[in-house]
Parts: structure tokens; C-alpha cells; sequence
């Protein structure tokens, strides 16, 4: 004995058919219209194995996007060494990559709908691959400059295509793990980034050269393995190609009846069209989506969830990551780069802690507790900072004063006065209880890149390039600290909640909110507004040092944090468990809304099929 039961939703045009006993009733509402979490109950499946490799060779973007944004501050270090670089031309090398980034992850919209999601990926490898030559290679700055751009097409391309191909080719019950992979993928590329630096740093000559020219392996790798790969089937669908994009589906999900998936997917197309239709909606996509107002809203939650991501401060703290080690007392450069490489591993395993956990307490939850977490270990950072400022080693020791150089170093009382000027640096000695004595503020000598005084104890001579060795040590841009413990400690802490949720729910929620006629335009202006306030927060940070002191840009970064904890609050919905053809529905009600339950926009119809209950009246066959 069954009963037909069929399951509408509101916005949709995606119906399901299923037989239930009559007991089932009460358990169908449930699973039909959703748990509290708004999550869809899936029947435990096998997952085939094409799914895991096309998720691990499309992550390899990933990685590379780690790796290229990673290495180049180890490298730079014997870069500048070896071209004769000026602080223009290391600004150049490092924010051109920044830039093209935002500007292809914008175009990367218009490829990806014009050619599909695999053509951009196989793009974005071989660039990718070129640029690692290129660098590897060159001959001149130019060159080197060059091969920079090429590399940051590559990353803009897969930034945006990548988390997306993903989305649309896992089942809702693993896509949030899945995409997250992709970010698991850019820490790691970020750590295997340090640890090349650390390998190759002693190889002053060509070190370099390895450190850039390695990236070239993986995408080669990438490219090879993509040609064997489908298309997205969504993709597929949106272009026409039914027949096709079914045996994809059929291939992705292991099982020959995927006919509800697909229809659904076909179906939720077809209706986007129409609504299209009736809305008089026209134009470029990007128009039409700010015509829009559920897809209006959506680009509003996905561009605001990549800005508060930067002006968090990540970047920030990874750019102190060096300055608070040496805090520490760490003064060997090798030995700096690889204990960095020690906080790029935080980073990775508590990216692996966010892959566990997205399905687990979904996206909304991950990204709170993050943004929470951040907000507070900036807070310890701000505090390390302003213990350091104020409680200064002084200058006690005054050299005798060099007519051919200038003085001014000379007019600061402590170091950290000294240590915000960038044409000065701290020469101090330390007792036998670890005390600093003797300091005194010095002009930096340019031609070594900072790493000495013009003149005095602390500069360099040929016999003496180890300043431990005549008791005397050299402090650029940082001050020896007795706090440096706490802002060790702030900066694990920032990693640690950081990696999680706020560095993949980012990308990952950005994958799934758009209907698929904009989700390629959606993510491709997401993604370059996370690279524009990446270039942005990247350029501004040493100007606010000097507005706000190093403190001060402290806290105002954490009170940036704080206001990316409300918007999460009021305006981030939760996607777990939704098809990505539901997901849309999310952004079909009132802001005040947005927060809460799926159930209300859907409605669930049972039909109680004549001759099937016993006893009853005709009036009560059909509910």
C-alpha cells in the first residue's frame, strides 16, 4: 500500500514524486520542508571516484594561487639582490600580479559563460605554466615583470572558475567540503611556497629562479589531466546541450537514474528564463543582476563577504608574520624564513580543520565563530603592539656623528620612534639578562637593503657580516620587545580562527548563492572585489602605520572585524544542504528575513489517493 505524495517549491518549478507508507507522513514534512538548518536529507551514497580526482586537479588552481602570491617574498629577498631592484621596481614585481588578478577574475565572467568552466580552468593552467617560465628564465627585471602579469592572469582565471566548477559538479550533501578543498589547496600552496623559500634561500646565485620556476610543474600537471575531464553540467544545460550534460551528471554521481537531479536543474533553468522574460530584464548579465532584486542582494552578500575577508587584516598579519618572529629574537634571515613557514602550516591544517567542519555546522555558523575569533586575536595583536610602543627600549647611546651622513636618525628617544622611520634602524647590545643596552638609531645602508647601518658598529664589513659576533645587534622597521610573546600568540591565534571559516566561506558561499544564468558573472565580481581590497589594504597599510602608529591600524582593523561579524549576523544565509537550484530562493524575501528557515518558501502538497484509506470519506481524500 503507497501514496503518491508530491513536493512543490515555491519560486521552483522543480516537483519530486515519491511512494511513502501512510506512517511516513509526519516524517515526509519533516524531510521535505527541511530541518531547523534548512539542511535537504540525501540517501547515503557511494561517491565515485572521478569526483575526488576532478576536485583534487581543479584545486590545483588553487594551490598555484597560493604558491605564486606565497613565494614571491622569499624570492624577492635575493630578487633584488640580483637585478639591483629599487623599492619601486619590488613594489611593481609584487602588486602587478595583484592587479592583473582583479582585473582577469572580472573577464574571467564573460569567459567562462562564453566557453564553459573546463576551456577557462585549461586556460588559466597554461598561463599559469608560461608565466613560471617566463620567471624562471628571465633575463632582465622587465622580463621578470612580465612573467609577474602572466602569472596573475592565471590566478584571476582560477580564483573565480575553479571554487564554481566545483559547486556545480559535487551532490548538495558534499559541495561545501569539496569547494573548501580548493581553499585547503591555496594554504597548502602557500606553505609548500615558504618551504621552497627556506630550501633554496641558500643558493644566492639562482635560488630565485627554483622558487618562481617551480610553479610550472603542478599547472603542467593541471593542464594534462583537465583534458580528460567534462564540462560542467550545469553549463551544459544552460547552453543547450541536454543530452550531454545528463551523461556527465550520470558519470559525476555514479548511478544511471539521475532524472530528478537533472530535471531539476533543467527545469530551474527554464524558469530563470522566464522570469527573465516577464521582468523585462535585459542587457549585459551584471545589469541584469543588479535589475534583479534576489540576485541584487546576493552579489551584495558575496562581494561583501571577499571585502571583509581582506580588510579583516589577513594580509596584515602576514606581512608582521616576519617583524613578530624577529621580535622574538630570531635574527638569522634563514632561520626567519623557515620558522614563517612554520605559520604558513597553522594555516594549512586549520584550513583542513574548515573542510571537516563545513558540513558539519555549515556555512553561517563557520563563518561567525571565524569572524568572532579574528576580531579577538586582533585585539591580542593591537594590545602586543601598544605593550611594545610603550614600554620602547630607549636610545642611550649616541655614536659620534659622521659629517657625510645624515643626522636626523639621531633626534629620536626610542626605538620605536626609530623603527617607523624606514631610513633608520635600532643598533642595540644585550646583557647578560637578555636586557637591551646601548641602543641607538642609525641611518640604514640602502645598498644592503636595510640589513645594516650606513656606519658605526653596525654596519657591514667584509670580516665582520655577522653582527652577533662583536656583541651588537641590527633592528630594522621592528624594536627587540619583552611582549614579543604576545603577539606571537595573537598572530597563532589570527591563523587559527582565520583559516577555517572567514579564509574559504568566502569562496565557498560565493559558489553557491547565484542562479546559474549569473554565476559566472556573480563570481567573477566577487572574486575581483577580494583582489581589488587585497591591492587596496596591501598599498594603504604602511600609510595608516604612520597615521594611526602600528597600533592604532591594529585596532582599526579589528573594528573592521567586528562589523564584518554583523553583517555575517543579519545578512549571511545558511546554504548547507540546499541544491544549488534552491539556493536562489534564500534571496527572494526581505532583508530582515534572510536569516531564517527555507521552510516558509516552500510548500509541501500531499494527495491522498482514493481506495488507499479505509474508513474515510471522499472529502477527506485529498489534503
Amino acid at each position: 500500500m503507497s501514496r503518491e505524495h508530491s513536493f512543490e517549491m515555491k519560486g521552483s518549478s522543480a516537483n519530486f514524486a515519491m511512494d511513502r507508507p501512510e506512517n511516513d507522513e509526519r516524517q515526509l514534512i519533516n524531510q521535505s520542508a527541511g530541518d531547523r538548518s534548512g539542511v535537504t536529507r540525501q540517501p547515503a551514497r557511494k561517491t565515485p571516484l572521478i569526483l575526488y580526482v576532478l576536485t583534487l586537479l581543479a584545486a590545483i588552481g588553487g594551490f598555484l594561487f597560493g604558491y605564486d602570491t606565497g613565494v614571491v617574498s622569499g624570492a624577492m629577498i635575493l630578487i633584488r639582490d640580483d637585478f639591483k631592484l629599487s623599492t619601486v621596481w619590488q613594489e611593481a614585481i609584487v602588486s602587478v600580479t595583484i592587479g592583473a588578478a582583479a582585473l582577469f577574475a572580472l573577464l574571467g565572467g564573460l569567459l567562462n559563460d562564453t566557453f564553459g568552466r573546463k576551456p577557462v580552468i585549461l586556460l588559466a593552467s597554461f598561463v599559469f605554466t608560461a608565466g613560471a617560465v617566463v620567471m624562471g628564465a628571465a633575463q632582465s627585471k622587465v622580463l621578470l615583470l612580465i612573467g609577474r602579469i602572466v602569472v596573475g592572469i592565471g590566478i584571476g582565471l582560477a580564483s573565480m572558475t575553479v571554487p564554481m566548477y566545483i559547486a556545480e559538479a559535487a551532490p548538495p550533501e558534499m559541495r561545501g567540503r569539496l569547494v573548501t578543498i580548493n581553499n585547503m589547496f591555496i594554504t597548502g600552496g602557500q606553505f609548500v611556497a615558504s618551504v621552497i623559500d627556506g630550501a633554496f634561500s641558500y643558493n644566492k646565485q639562482d635560488g630565485w629562479r627554483y622558487m618562481l620556476g617551480l610553479a610550472g610543474v603542478p599547472s603542467l600537471v593541471q593542464f594534462v589531466g583537465f583534458l580528460f575531464l567534462p564540462e560542467s553540467p550545469r553549463w551544459l544545460v544552460q547552453h543547450g546541450d541536454n543530452l550531454m550534460a545528463k551523461m556527465v551528471l550520470k558519470r559525476m554521481r555514479g548511478v544511471d537514474n539521475v532524472d530528478e537531479e537533472f530535471d531539476q536543474i533543467k527545469q530551474s533553468f527554464e524558469e530563470e528564463q522566464r522570469e527573465r522574460k516577464d521582468l523585462d530584464v535585459s542587457g549585459p548579465v551584471l545589469l541584469r543582476m543588479l535589475q534583479h532584486p534576489p540576485t541584487r542582494r546576493a552579489l551584495f552578500v558575496g562581494c561583501g563577504l571577499q571585502m571583509f575577508q581582506q580588510i579583516a587584516g589577513i594580509n596584515t598579519v602576514m606581512y608582521y608574520s616576519a617583524s613578530i618572529i624577529k621580535m622574538a629574537g630570531v635574527q638569522d634571515d634563514s632561520m626567519a624564513i623557515w620558522l614563517a613557514a612554520v605559520t604558513a602550516f597553522v594555516n594549512f591544517i586549520f584550513t583542513a580543520v574548515g573542510v571537516y567542519l563545513v558540513e558539519k555546522v555549515g556555512r553561517r555558523i563557520l563563518a561567525l565563530g571565524s569572524m568572532a575569533g579574528v576580531f579577538l586575536s586582533l585585539l591580542v595583536l593591537a594590545i602586543a603592539f601598544w605593550f611594545s610602543a610603550q614600554y620602547s627600549p630607549p636610545i642611550t647611546y649616541l655614536p659620534t656623528p659622521d659629517s657625510n651622513i645624515s643626522q636626523h636618525c639621531n633626534t629620536y628617544k626610542t626605538c620605536n620612534q626609530c623603527a617607523l622611520d624606514d631610513d633608520c634602524g635600532y643598533c642595540f647590545s644585550l646583557d647578560s639578562n637578555n636586557s637591551v643596552t646601548n641602543g641607538s638609531c642609525m641611518a640604514t645602508d640602502t645598498g644592503r637593503w636595510d640589513s645594516f647601518a650606513r656606519t658605526g658598529r653596525c654596519a657591514y664589513t667584509n670580516n665582520t657580516a655577522d653582527h652577533r659576533k662583536v656583541g651588537v645587534n641590527w633592528a630594522f622597521n621592528y624594536c627587540p620587545s619583552h611582549y614579543s610573546w604576545l603577539a606571537i600568540l595573537g598572530l597563532v591565534l589570527y591563523l587559527m580562527f582565520f583559516a577555517p571559516g572567514m579564509g574559504p566561506m568566502p569562496w565557498t558561499i560565493n559558489s553557491e548563492i547565484y542562479p546559474l544564468w549569473a554565476r559566472s558573472t556573480g563570481n567573477a565580481c566577487s572574486a575581483a572585489t577580494n583582489w581589488i581590497f587585497n591591492l587596496l589594504v596591501s598599498m594603504t597599510f604602511l600609510t595608516l602605520t604612520e597615521t594611526l602608529t602600528r597600533p592604532g591600524a591594529i585596532w582599526m582593523y579589528s573594528s573592521l572585524a567586528f562589523l564584518g561579524l554583523l553583517f555575517i549576523f543579519f545578512l549571511v544565509p545558511e546554504t548547507r544542504g540546499y541544491r544549488l537550484e534552491e539556493v536562489d530562493l534564500l534571496f527572494n524575501r526581505p532583508w530582515g528575513q534572510l536569516t531564517a528557515p527555507l521552510q516558509q518558501d516552500r510548500e509541501v502538497q500531499y494527495i491522498r489517493v482514493r481506495g488507499h484509506n479505509q474508513g474515510t470519506s471522499d472529502a477527506s481524500d485529498i489534503e
